[in-house]
């Protein structure tokens, strides 16, 4: 079976929640879309509001109190918020990944053997089965290290340690200054060999999330590395569905798996900073077409506020004292800068309860966008 591009668009907005919202509570919803990126404190707030009717902030602030939503260092070594019980398997997953990045040479500089530096995450889990600040395990590794020789350790052990990070907000429950608490009460994981039990639980709840997709996708998504996600795959032999993508690539998925038709309505969205849809893919131009990437996908990683209108990015936005400035990259029909509106109405409701005019630091980005039709909404 072959699936068009435009086909693979609309089950990623599916599997996202992005062709309508949906009455689930935040733990469920975080659960559905498997991950959300978490570098912003509001992004996946602002992707909730998304994706989930009747959606408020408390909801997400709770769940993260409680510990159903957790937010960690997780697939590509950024810090993602997912559900509770998912995180020990994608933790596991990641493992040979964190391990090579955060043990290398910079830890070492620390005088620290990457062998050592499994002992030491050991030991800071250990510290931190009660709840520290940054500064308080930053001073406890100096009392044994010294300062340099510790901030070094500290710079991988706050990756690689499988730590969650503590509320502190407000407004958006996690603040500047981070807290650590230890992430379950197992071992700690050793070593970079490949935990294929965890690769696989990994890989099929990417599919439900995010399929189909190909093992570059897969790849992409977690940094696995091509190899152990291809053998994974083909072991899973009619566990999943092998289709044709739109370029003759080979795509995998789940039977049964949501694919609705390619001509379904998808209403406008305004979408967060690092939203997962737009990053989870080797290929994106199943939501990101290829001249926009670099408008809104910068050399540094920041990923700017899209706006999507027919399911993929034509334009992006920013809240600011006046309201939301949208920036549209192509001509647009007054009914859909009418929806733009009323989601930037809606939005800015949203945000005047915590921080009206987040995402201002990035402020700096629209001074590079190319002449277009901004319109304050």
């Amino acid at each position: 079976m072959t699936i068009t591009a435009r086909a693979l668009n609309r089950a990623t907005l599916s599997r996202q929640l992005l062709l309508a919202r949906e009455p689930l509570t935040a733990s469920e919803g975080v659960r559905r879309v498997v991950a959300l990126q978490a570098q912003h404190p509001a992004s996946p707030y602002i992707a909730l509001w998304n994706r989930l009717s009747g959606f408020a902030p408390e909801a997400l602030d709770a769940a993260f109190a409680e510990r159903s939503v957790v937010k960690g260092t997780l697939m590509r070594i950024t810090l993602h918020a997912v559900h509770a019980e998912d995180y020990p398997a994608f933790r596991a997953a990641m493992q040979p990944v964190l391990y090579g990045s955060r043990l290398g040479s910079r830890f070492t500089a620390s005088g620290l053997s990457a062998a050592e530096g499994g002992e030491l995450a050991a030991e800071i889990v250990e510290f931190a089965r009660t709840p520290r600040t940054s500064a308080e395990i930053r001073a406890w590794l100096a009392e044994r290290f010294g300062a340099e020789r510790g901030d070094a350790a500290w710079w991988g052990m706050k990756t690689y340690a499988p730590l969650h990070h503590v509320p502190t907000g407000p407004p958006w429950s996690f603040g500047t200054r981070a807290s650590f608490v230890a992430a379950g009460t197992g071992p700690v994981p050793r070593g970079r060999a490949v935990d294929r039990a965890a690769l696989r639980t990994l890989i099929l709840r990417y599919l439900a999330g995010f399929g189909p997709a190909s093992v570059a996708d897969v790849a992409q998504f977690s940094m696995a590395g091509r190899a152990p996600v291809r053998a994974e795959l083909t072991a899973m032999g009619g566990e999943v569905e092998r289709l044709r993508g739109p370029d003759g690539e080979v795509l995998f998925d789940l039977p049964g798996a949501s694919r609705p038709d390619p001509g379904a309505p998808v209403p406008s969205r305004l979408m967060a900073m690092w939203d997962s849809t737009l990053l989870a893919y080797a290929d994106r131009s199943r939501v990101i077409p290829p001249e926009y990437r670099p408008l809104v996908i910068r050399r540094n990683g920041d990923v700017l506020p899209t706006l999507l209108v027919d399911g993929f990015v034509a334009g992006v936005w920013r809240p600011t004292a006046e309201g939301v400035e949208a920036t549209a990259f192509h001509p647009l029909p007054s009914a859909v800068w009418a929806e733009l509106g009323a989601e930037a109405e809606a939005l800015t409701t949203f945000l005047g309860t915590r921080e009206r005019t987040v995402y201002s630091r990035y402020h700096h980005w629209w001074a590079k966008l190319p002449d277009a039709d901004v319109r304050m909404l």
